[in-house]
């Protein structure tokens, strides 16, 4: 035992430090936020409307999401249909699309000038409005519909289809199925993913800053912004940050409380399930109309920025070019950190047997980027200028939102190669560089791939520490691109914005790829 610990040395220590970095990133800019923090003024009225308006969008976009994945999850688990599986691999795209991108296209369908109002406006009626509390819904409907749909459409997966087969067997009708089978289920399912998509569209920023529409649409985040950037008043600003953080925190606890074991279905065969209760035709024409809505209501958007942007990318000036550049060197810079920060910590935690380790690790998850960002900004702006560090920042608090996820794909990728091959390891004296060189990475390439790819993907679309930050002459693709919106060159932000959906998803495609090849 002893010569074990001696041997893992240099890992524990590795990961000591990356966890030590994390935590102090975290609390240390909590700490500046509450220290700055003006108490004696209390909240003002645009204060608590601020709040009232960050928990009402949240709540509703969190329940319409829940509440429109689950007949489209239900409709994907009972259905088998060619390119079903690509289906279900674009529920995951809206994740790692750029916020800015995914305004450009829902502007496109559901803006002023957009398809929609064009068709009422053709047959007579009032345009509808995309701004403010609608809005912002709509675009984290958009955004969490799909994350719903995959979370939900895996507690159907994980009912064996043996359970469905005994169904058949004793004649149960689509309602006894629902009764015995779906809704215990989604008992265990469903409190999770509401509180997931929650938290998610409560630490939102872009989209509320480009949909809300005025003081009454304005969340915490924002009002954040605004007094950073607007009023400069870092003391109210920490005020709100701490507040955000008081939230976040609350929801990332209920989370882990509610995140409830399976409903006990026991183990089966991994049989694909036929489902012989909804093959009658009324069924199958309703589940038809369900996936072919929610493939449209993602399709169509993307499909109109492309469209709208293809025409200009070979026109987008200078600026827009060197913005893009900027934003790769963030977004790669944040990728190496969060994998050297992630690798670290599940050592630490899988070597040492500590899973209390792995959780601090995803702390992250319950931290805004913005109170983060403002935390660092207040601890600067007294020692130098902000923007000076405008994109090493960035990176950094890019790197440390995108932890919380990496970690859930590694730590279980880690625990497994170190039950097989562990004791071979120590047995051959493998330890330390040469465990990680020789085991781990071969092991690792797939979770690593996805892990960086995702990494990159958020943080090239990021619009958050940077618009807190940067200088005129310092803008990311992302802050680019709103500015332009800003500026009314649509044409010129239909291209940018195509640009920053093609670097992105090329930025995901190449470590994804290169982490599975060869695996």
């Amino acid at each position: 035992m002893v010569k074990r610990i001696f041997k893992l040395t240099r890992p524990t220590l590795a990961g000591g430090l990356a966890l030590t970095l994390v935590l102090g990133l975290i609390t240390g800019t909590l700490l500046a936020v509450g220290l700055r923090a003006e108490f004696t003024g209390g909240f003002g009225p645009s204060d608590w409307s601020a709040v009232r308006f960050t928990l009402l969008q949240a709540s509703l976009s969190a329940m319409i999401s829940v509440g429109l994945a689950v007949p489209v999850a239900r409709a994907l688990s009972r259905r088998s249909f060619p390119f079903r599986h690509l289906l279900i691999i674009l529920m995951g795209a809206p994740f790692v699309l750029p916020v800015m991108v995914a305004v450009l296209g829902l502007l496109a369908v559901f803006g002023r000038a957009g398809m929609v109002n064009s068709a009422l406006i053709w047959a007579g009626l009032e345009p509808v409005s995309i701004y403010g509390l609608q809005g912002v819904v709509l675009a984290h409907v958009f955004f969490n519909l799909p994350l719903a749909t995959r979370l939900i459409l895996q507690g159907w997966q994980d009912i064996p289809g043996e359970r469905f087969r005994l169904a058949a067997s004793l004649g149960f009708s689509t309602r006894d199925v629902g009764r015995l089978l779906e809704r215990p289920m989604l008992r265990t399912v469903l409190p999770g993913a509401l509180l997931v998509v929650f938290l998610v569209c409560l630490t939102s920023f872009a989209v509320a800053l480009t949909m809300g529409g005025g003081p009454r649409a304005t969340t915490i985040e924002l009002a954040i912004y605004q007094a950073v950037r607007l009023d400069f008043d870092l003391g109210k600003a920490a005020y709100l940050a701490l507040v955000q953080m008081g939230l976040g925190l609350t929801a990332a606890m209920l989370a882990l409380r509610f995140g409830l074991p399976g409903a006990g279905f026991g183990a089966g065969l991994d049989h694909i399930a036929r489902r012989w209760e909804a093959e009658q035709p009324v069924l199958r024409v309703i589940d038809t109309a369900l996936i072919i809505l929610a493939a449209l209501f993602l399709i169509i958007p993307l499909s109109m920025v492309v469209w709208n942007g293809l025409p200009g990318i070979a026109a987008l000036p200078t600026p827009v070019w060197v913005a893009a550049l900027r934003s790769l060197g963030v977004a790669l810079a944040a990728t190496a950190i969060s994998l050297i920060l992630a690798i670290s910590i599940a050592a630490l935690s899988v070597l040492n047997k500590l899973q209390v380790v792995g959780s601090l690790g995803m702390l992250g998850i319950a931290a805004s980027p913005l109170v983060i960002g403002t935390g660092l900004f207040i601890v600067i702006h007294p020692l130098a200028d902000p923007a000076l560090f405008a994109l090493p920042v960035t990176a950094m608090v890019n790197a440390l939102m995108a932890l919380p996820f990496v970690l859930r794909i590694l730590l279980p990728a880690l625990t497994t190669t170190e039950a097989d091959f562990g004791r071979l390891a120590d047995g051959l004296g493998v330890d330390g560089f040469a465990r990680l060189r020789l085991l781990w990475l071969p092991r690792l390439r797939r979770p690593l791939g996805f892990g960086a790819g995702l990494t990159a993907a958020l943080s090239m679309g990021d619009l958050g520490v940077v618009a807190l930050f940067a200088a005129p002459d310092q803008a990311t693709l992302p802050l680019q691109l709103y500015r332009l919106m800003g500026a009314y060159r649509m044409q010129d932000a239909a291209a940018a914005g195509l640009l920053l959906l093609c670097l992105s998803l090329a930025l995901f495609w190449l470590f994804d790829r290169g982490g599975g090849a060869r695996a």
